[in-house]
């Protein structure tokens, strides 16, 4: 496995990979938990290669938001990336990535502006800016993103198509821990009693799903079944809303087809995400920790 902190020998190592096949690209913030050697390992499986970065993009942390205490274990996480076999490592700097005097950002558009964009001003626009560079120097590959950040993975979705980088964005299931708490670097911060709380989360999803199933198509019905499990365990919400899937609209009344059910909550001081897609096939919904499909 290589292991590069340069941008120009990460280009030429990617050129490298690309020569004999290609290679699938996971984009991280460290703190690599079984989520993430998933999305690695599905890289492989679709390219037969895996490249990770591992990089803490401050662009994308709002003034009250996590930077300073963020979890850094780089000789841990490159180790986690050489047990699932990546063949690359990209380790840059912040300096590296925002040299002095840089002053470029790239700016979503409609996608950003609701949910965790509405809640977390400016966080979009880092996160597109720090993964265009990332796109400038891996070159065309296929980059494959969690759906936990659903979000996220259709933003990116819509910049790379529509700044023509030559990426693939894939999707992928959310990966849940044994008892159905959504995988993040963040629950590393919740209490024991503040995790119990967050169990919620998924719950919520669930009985959202299990109504959805027996034939509830009202929007505002739905939303309310979720918020009512959330708030009898004292979490704060920060939202919790029904959307097209592919534009993020939000929908209102009678649901003529798939919708996300999307939430963010507070449990103690620590923010989570979660979301389901009503209407979706089952076995897209989520994956448990060693990747079998779950409903």
């Amino acid at each position: 496995m290589q292991v590069v902190s340069d941008p120009r020998q990460f280009t030429d190592a990617c050129a490298a990979l690309r020569s004999s096949g290609g290679f699938g690209f996971v984009p991280t913030m460290g703190a690599l938990h079984e989520g993430h050697l998933q999305l690695l390992r599905h890289a492989r499986e679709l390219t037969g290669r895996s490249v990770a970065s591992i990089f803490v993009n401050p662009t994308q942390f709002g003034p009250n938001e996590d930077l300073a205490k963020y979890p850094r274990d780089l000789e841990r996480d490159v180790a986690a990336c050489e047990s699932v076999g990546v063949d690359l490592v990209f380790t840059p700097t912040a300096a590296t990535m925002y040299p002095a005097g840089e002053q470029t950002r790239v700016l979503p558009g409609e996608l950003a502006k609701g949910l965790c964009g509405a809640s977390r001003p400016g966080h979009f626009a880092g996160v597109c800016t720090v993964l265009a560079k990332f796109f400038h120097l891996t070159g065309p590959c296929t980059a494959i993103f969690g759906r936990k950040d659903y979000q996220q993975f259709r933003v990116v979705e819509r910049m790379a198509r529509d700044l023509f980088f030559p990426i693939h964005v894939v999707g992928y299931p959310i990966v849940r821990e044994a008892d159905g708490l959504a995988m993040s670097s963040r629950n590393r911060y919740l209490s024991e009693s503040e995790r119990a709380r967050a169990l919620t989360i998924s719950q919520s999803l669930k009985i959202a799903q299990a109504s959805y199933a027996a034939g509830e198509r009202s929007a505002q019905l739905l939303v309310n079944t979720a918020c009512s499990a959330l708030t009898t365990q004292g979490l704060e919400i920060d939202y919790v809303q029904l959307v097209d899937p592919n534009e993020l609209i939000p929908v209102s009344g009678i649901l003529a087809g798939p919708a996300l059910l999307a939430i963010a909550v507070f449990s103690g001081r620590t923010r989570l995400i979660d979301n389901a897609v009503l209407g979706e096939p089952a076995a897209w919904v989520d994956r448990g920790g060693r990747g079998e499909a779950t409903s």
